[in-house]
């Protein structure tokens, strides 16, 4: 069986082999982004719940949790058998990792039941204060291929949130070959850029996704040829429904549901209606369906990541819609009231001259036993094994529902029910007790490591090109320390290293490449390395493995998300030998990291603002148009190129250009190895001209620059 693809490519159809794998328990995963939302997701039938706390996650614009609020919803979840896991899913300077440390170490104390991260620095830190708390990879670290899940897993992460854009063959092949859980979304918003690679919100306002405030520009108008008339960034969101039992049998671990900036109305309709489907082993009908489009949505929903079918259908926006008070309201009745859903088994034993016993067992076999008051010989009418059992069964207004009771009452004994009603209440909460102690876990404390003095010397030039044709004689002949080609562009144009010197070409691996990529990926490494290419630059983890087998020099890239001195002790640690700092960062906070390996800087070019899997040029036109100019207009009248990148996928640039050749004095003295131009857009002679203005000869300057965030702070 066979299907076409956006591009036209015909690819095989779903794997089946999972289908006849042992099926294991499918976890629902609820946002919580306030303590009421705690309770809806918790009381419609979340198995877990992710939140923050502090201000070091990826949506610091919820409501989060006070310290006494978030103790208060741990313990709330785990009475009820529900998972919390804490979102520390953001970048981190240095000066905010201590903090973000001891945040790490009190949830830790108090029993969380995993941290989701995305900066490697922070992984690094949690190792240290919390190093027995499960670490899960954030969506946000923009795993997407088995090479990513295994560096995780080989890292000590215990789950791996992948990335949004994947297709169902590409997910099941990981669910078959992963070492550890994977989680995927299953319903909410989707953004137009794989996620942890947009720079949209900071380049253009200052708010970084990166750092928990996405402005959401994705949403804003937008269109070609001057004007912006439409909304060709804004997806709809996702819904899974229709595909839940195929997940569960490819081996999914966990259904995750965005919406922590959603009401908590929303959390209840939505996990409501994912968890009975998910219990009864069904897809939601119909009119659950509606349900979730009436409780939020974007003209409607999409699968098209997973099915593999993408274009124009995948895009809608949030429209005016009346509020569903009826439904909104039922919601609200249902989780404001406690429902029963710890199951657990009473055992009672009444014999003459011996206290009454009863003791209570939960679903993960914890026991608690109490003793009452002696029975008397009954004078009238005796106590029954059938009272007993009835008496204990009531556990109403508590989250405890009783399965079972099993009592021995001996013949001709009195006991008051209120004595038993005082006994299922002293087991209850002894039981209760037990289920909200945290786990015994290690603690240690944070410690920074040696500082390293910054380098003395001025950076070396460095160049990154877009396509090869960029690459001249004349651009070589100014001597480069390196120039990254893109593999695929250096694969197909071997002459380069017939007119570079030993050592100059390096190749650039791709942001995004999925497994089915990885066959062409592999063969066009090789081609490289034989002609003699010795460095690679790495632009996600999941690149690392391949490359490193292998035997490249490695260099990490803007997309693994530089931003703090432990990140790069981390990155050290996995064998690299530089790295690019990220360029959210001010130049002085640049200059304050420690660093433990060389240091590169990007000091001109189009900025990177997203990179996307759907691609707004086959939606614009219904073909294929990379290589004509492609030009995004947004309301303001800015322009940004839309170029190719790898795997038939978008990449949004800058509208300005980054130019910082009258700047070098500020940088040049902050440590750096190198400053790197970014060539996209240019042609051949304009990159000439670039190289030599950076080198201090012309006067070349670009009609309409900007000094990127170098300058300016990010939120």
């Amino acid at each position: 069986m066979q299907r076409r693809t956006r591009g036209g490519a015909v690819t095989a159809a779903a794997p089946l082999y999972y289908l006849s794998q042992e099926v294991a328990m499918l976890e629902l995963l609820s946002p919580a982004g306030s303590p009421e939302a705690v309770t809806a997701a918790v009381q419609s039938g979340a198995d877990a719940v992710y939140l923050g706390y502090g201000d070091f996650n990826a949506r610091r614009n919820a409501k989060n949790f006070s310290p006494e609020e978030f103790a208060a919803a741990v313990s709330y979840c785990h009475l009820r058998g529900v998972k919390v896991y804490l979102t520390l899913n953001t970048l981190l300077t240095d000066r905010e990792l201590p903090a973000a440390a001891k945040v790490a170490e009190e949830c830790s104390g108090l029993g969380v039941d995993a941290v989701l991260v995305q900066d490697l620095g922070m992984f690094r830190v949690l190792r240290q204060v919390a190093p027995d708390m499960p670490v899960h990879a954030s969506t946000q670290m923009s795993v997407h291929n088995l090479d990513g899940v295994k560096l995780c897993a080989d890292q000590g992460m215990t789950r791996v949130v992948l990335s949004r854009e994947l297709s169902r063959d590409q997910i099941a092949h990981i669910c078959a070959n992963s070492p550890i859980e994977i989680e995927v979304f299953t319903h909410g918003a989707l953004c137009m850029c794989y996620s942890g690679q947009c720079f949209l919100s900071s380049v253009i306002g200052g708010r970084s996704g990166n750092r928990g405030l996405c402005a959401q520009p994705c949403r804003m108008k937008y269109g070609w040829s001057g004007r912006a008339d439409g909304t060709p960034l804004s997806l709809k969101d996702m819904s899974m429904a229709g595909h839940i039992r195929e997940l569960k049998q490819m081996g999914v671990a966990c259904l995750k549901i965005e919406g922590r900036m959603k009401r908590p109305e929303y959390v209840s309709v939505v996990t409501s209606i994912y968890a009975r489907a998910i219990r009864e082993n069904r897809e939601p009908t119909g009119e659950e369906v509606a349900q979730l489009a009436a409780a939020f949505s974007r003209q409607g929903f999409t699968d098209g990541f997973f099915t593999d079918q993408q274009g124009p259908e995948m895009f809608g926006v949030r429209e005016e819609t009346k509020e569903p008070r009826e439904l909104f309201a039922q919601a609200r009745n249902f989780y404001q009231k406690e429902n029963p859903l710890v199951p657990v088994k009473f055992y009672a034993m009444i014999r003459p001259g011996e206290s009454a016993q009863v003791g209570v067992e939960d679903d993960a076999g914890r026991v608690v036993t109490v003793s009452g008051p002696t029975p008397e010989a009954a004078r009238s009418r005796a106590l029954t094994r059938e009272q007993v059992e009835e008496q204990l069964s009531k556990t109403g207004g508590t989250p405890y529902r009783c399965e079972k009771v099993r009592a021995l009452v001996e013949d001709g004994l009195s006991l008051p029910l209120s004595a038993l009603n005082n006994l299922r209440r002293e087991a209850l909460e002894g039981l209760s007790a037990r289920r909200v102690e945290p786990p015994h876990w290690r603690t240690g404390e944070f410690h920074p490591g040696a500082r390293y003095e910054n380098r003395k010397n001025a950076p070396i030039l460095t160049v990154s090109v877009l396509r090869a044709g960029q690459v001249s004689r004349e651009l070589l002949a100014l001597e480069p320390a390196l120039v990254y080609v893109p593999l695929s562009e250096l694969a197909a144009h071997p002459e380069l290293s017939e007119w570079a010197k030993p050592g100059q070409l390096a190749v650039s691996l791709p942001r995004i490449a999925w497994d089915r990529e990885r066959p062409e990926m592999l063969a066009q490494l090789e081609q490289v390395k034989a002609l003699g290419v010795t460095d690679a630059l790495v632009n996600n983890l999941g690149m690392l493995p391949p490359a490193r087998a292998m035997g490249f020099t490695l260099r990490g890239d803007y997309g693994l998300e530089i931003y703090n001195a432990q990140a790069l002790k981390e990155l050290k640690r996995l064998g690299f030998v530089s790295g690019t700092i990220s360029f959210e960062l001010k130049l002085a906070q640049i200059r304050d990291i420690s660093k433990p390996m060389d240091t590169e800087l990007i000091a001109y070019g189009r900025l990177p603002l997203m990179i996307m899997e759907s691609c707004i040029i086959q939606n614009r036109t219904g073909r294929c148009g990379c290589e004509n100019s492609n030009v995004l207009t947004d309301r303001k009248g800015a322009q940004f190129p839309v170029v190719k990148a790898p795997g038939c996928r978008n990449e949004i640039l800058n509208s300005k250009k980054l130019f910082l050749a009258d700047k070098q004095a500020d940088y040049a003295r902050i440590g750096l190895w190198a400053q790197r131009l970014m060539f996209t857009t240019e042609n051949p002679r304009e990159c000439v001209q670039v190289l030599e203005r950076y080198q201090g000869r012309g006067g070349w300057e670009p009609g309409e620059y900007t000094r990127g965030l170098y300058y300016r702070d990010v939120d």
